[in-house]
């Protein structure tokens, strides 16, 4: 994939919420695949084989009246995109107990320590989604649980399950850069019982977790919560995230179709994370 070569959109943009939230929504569903935020919108990247120029026309917040965003378009070589993140990228803290930082961070005096390099896969800690889990996650006994990290993006979230306890963890994402990175980044961090896939919810037939953790987003997790509830052994916990605080009565009632009960949930700027038991 080092060849790779993916087109830049950087978006400015106002007001910056919620118009961001639905722009980057937009552009995923069309085939965008990452997303930097920034202090005036967004940049966000489509490999160059999968753009065309006028891909954008579908995306119909850019000519709404209520919203004002421009645009301007460069070609960016994957080996790259180091620097456009390092440029971006800071270390954040979770509870003051874990944090998420690139290697050239310098280590702080933190229990979980966490190293990702993320390039073009979505987990930094950054987004409220995956700050609110890397919480739940801090929270929660994992001492020798079976661990399942669906949609794990850089892998931050099995890292910091095994750190604190899982003994045998599986991490899937269905983007194979998010799968080669993920690899990369349970390497950085000396894991040694997570294992990589690359796929989708068709890979958990047979399997039990006692934990399972899916950070995606609203439709995808819809259709997989059967197949999570399955997964679960009696007590099992489900930690959910990727979608807003309006969307919790329809993802509960999914969930309670399948024998999930609410427990709690988190909230950051309308962006939730739930906890459900079974």
């Amino acid at each position: 994939m080092s060849n790779t070569v993916y087109i830049e959109y950087n978006f400015e943009i106002s007001p910056l919420q919620p118009t961001s939230d639905i722009l980057i929504a937009e552009l995923g569903a069309i085939g965008f695949e990452s997303f930097v935020e920034h202090e005036t919108g967004i940049q966000a990247y489509i490999q160059k084989e999968d753009w065309n120029s006028d891909m954008l026309k579908e995306v119909g917040i850019l000519t709404h009246p209520d919203f004002t965003i421009s645009y301007k378009i460069k070609e960016i070589e994957q080996e790259n995109w180091n620097a456009t993140w390092e440029r971006n990228f800071n270390p954040i803290t979770v509870d003051n107990a874990c944090e998420v930082r690139a290697p050239f961070h310098e280590k702080s005096n933190v229990t979980y320590d966490i190293v990702i390099e993320p390039k073009m896969s979505f987990g930094t800690g950054h987004h409220e989604t995956t700050h609110m889990m890397l919480q739940f996650i801090l929270g929660h006994d994992f001492e020798g649980k079976k661990v399942l990290d669906m949609g794990c993006g850089t892998g931050v979230l099995a890292i910091l399950a095994e750190m604190k306890g899982a003994t045998a963890l599986d991490a899937i994402d269905i983007d194979n850069w998010c799968y080669l990175n993920a690899l990369e980044n349970v390497e950085r961090n000396n894991c040694k019982h997570i294992t990589v896939y690359e796929g989708d919810a068709s890979l958990l037939k047979d399997r039990k977790y006692e934990v399972i953790i899916a950070n995606i987003n609203r439709n995808i997790l819809l259709a997989d919560i059967p197949e999570y509830a399955k997964c679960l052994t009696e007590g099992g916990v489900l930690f959910l995230s990727g979608f807003y605080k309006e969307d919790i009565p329809k993802i509960t009632g999914k969930c309670s179709e399948y024998g999930l009960r609410f427990e709690k949930n988190l909230e950051k700027n309308n962006w939730v994370a739930v906890k459900y038991v079974i």
